[in-house]
This record gives C-alpha cells, sequence and structure tokens, in this order.
C-alpha cells in the first residue's frame, strides 16, 4: 500500500504552525530575521514537515495505531511557494518515506 500528498507551503500555513506548536522562532515569521541569519528568507518547520510526513506514513501502514516509531532526516529547507511531494510505501510492513520538491 502506499500513499502520496503534495502541499504546496504558503506563508499563512507556516504561521498558523508557528502559532499552533508554539514555535515562534523569527526564522519562520520574518524574512529580515531570517535573511540577517543567512537564510534566503524565512522557512516552513521541519516539524510542519514531519508531521505531513507521518500523515502519509500512517496511511500507508494502515491506520496511525500501525506506526511504531517515525525517523526522519532533514536535507533542505522549504520556503513558501515551494511544492513538496510526501510519499509514502509500505514494504512489508516497513514503510519507506520520501519528500521531495
Amino acid at each position: 500500500m502506499s500513499s502520496e500528498l503534495r502541499v504546496t507551503f504558503t506563508r499563512e500555513q507556516i504561521a498558523a504552525y508557528a502559532e499552533a506548536s508554539g514555535d515562534h522562532n523569527p526564522i519562520h515569521l520574518d524574512d529580515a530575521v531570517a535573511s540577517s541569519v543567512g537564510l534566503p528568507g524565512i522557512i516552513a518547520h521541519g516539524m510542519l514537515q514531519m508531521g505531513l510526513a507521518a500523515r502519509v506514513a500512517a496511511e500507508a501502514a494502515g491506520g496511525a495505531d500501525r506506526l511504531q516509531r517515525l525517523t526522519c532526516r532533514f536535507a533542505g529547507m522549504v520556503r513558501p511557494g515551494d511544492t513538496v511531494t510526501f510519499h509514502a510505501e509500505n514494504r512489508d510492513g516497513h514503510i519507506e518515506i520520501t519528500a521531495t520538491n
């Protein structure tokens, strides 16, 4: 079984995640601050992306109750306007997740 989700990240979504999670780090909310620390502008929270990856993993597993562990390696930044495809494949009970943009 597999599952896929395409998400185009928006400033509003990132701000809503900051509010819901309590992570108000200005690199996620303020372009000037993000630029001052060497970023190209605001970036999406890694945990926002991991939550979306967990959603497709749970679908591929046949339900969230079937997941025992989720690990993640962040390999790049996601900015507003970026579209990321989260794909999960169930291979004999092992879920492999990829996220590409």
